[in-house]
């Protein structure tokens, strides 16, 4: 295998872009692969069987692309499908789910960690599992919270919005009151409410962005199987979903926070 060959993103939808962009600043010289699969979306209420199916289908893909590594951008798929994943495919494999639990494992000073993802992945407790395998110590409060994605998606992301603001007290206000010390932003839609977040709990309380956790834990793979980039060249990105690509420049460019210059490639997903 060549360290030329891309890595292979893929999520359930678009969410995963914000993993994209922590790639994109951690692993500049690397090719990227990425499929959202848009025509499938939302994984969180299908059975552990079709999840687990579409995301071997996902990786399929990819693979027909001959990537050198696959990341699951996607806590439910980390959740349900990854220890699978991770055994059975020949390229290495990560989800989001053990890179940002370590991490929080190392920055939590008090040990009382606060885990906000989807209603899916939060039903697995695969987050707090993890840590508490860590540190058996740990007190770890979840909270799902369905309404960040619907509100991301349609833009709603900006501190000052009093819808915003009253969504995350809504979902928030347990989660401080429980004296968190750290937050587990558990699904890639989230980071983009990072700010609004911090002005209504405060800055005391340190956010964990997946994404980023899970794009330093591949380059730390990565160089760990020689597989690094060693290329000086800005790397290439491709974009790949399973609806329509109409309407997918206005949102990759508030997940990627720049715009886009790529063209989207819709496929037949089921063929794989």
């Amino acid at each position: 295998m060549s360290s030329a060959n891309a890595i292979g993103v893929f999520d359930s939808g678009l969410g995963g872009l914000s993993a994209v962009r922590e790639f994109l600043h951690i692993l500049p010289n690397e090719n990227i692969v990425y499929f959202g699969d848009t025509g499938r979306v939302p994984y969180g209420n299908r059975s552990r069987e079709i999840i687990t199916k579409y995301a071997f289908q996902d990786t399929n893909f990819l693979l027909e692309n001959n990537v050198k590594m696959i990341v699951a951008a996607c806590g439910t798929v980390s959740s349900v499908a990854g220890k699978k994943l991770e055994s059975d495919l020949p390229v290495p494999y990560t989800g989001v789910i053990n890179p940002t639990a370590f991490a929080t494992a190392k920055k939590t000073k008090t040990g009382r960690i606060g885990v906000i993802a989807t209603a899916a992945t939060i039903s697995t407790h695969n987050y707090k599992a993890r840590l508490e395998k860590l540190n058996p110590e740990f007190k770890v409060f979840e909270k799902a919270c369905p309404l960040f994605v619907p509100l991301v998606e349609n833009g709603f992301i900006h501190k000052d919005d009093q819808i915003v603001r009253l969504t995350i007290k809504h979902y928030l206000t347990e989660l401080v009151e429980n004296d968190i010390d750290t937050l587990i932003l558990g699904c890639t839609h989230y980071p983009l409410l990072a700010d609004a977040i911090s002005s209504v709990i405060g800055n005391s309380i340190e956010l964990i962005d997946s994404g980023y956790e899970t794009a330093l834990y591949t380059k730390k793979v990565l160089g760990e199987n020689n597989l690094l980039n060693n290329s000086t060249e800005q790397g290439a990105s491709s974009f790949f979903v399973s609806d329509t690509p109409e309407g997918f420049e206005s949102v990759a460019e508030l997940f990627l926070g720049k715009n886009m210059e790529h063209t989207v490639t819709q496929i037949d997903i089921e063929k794989y």
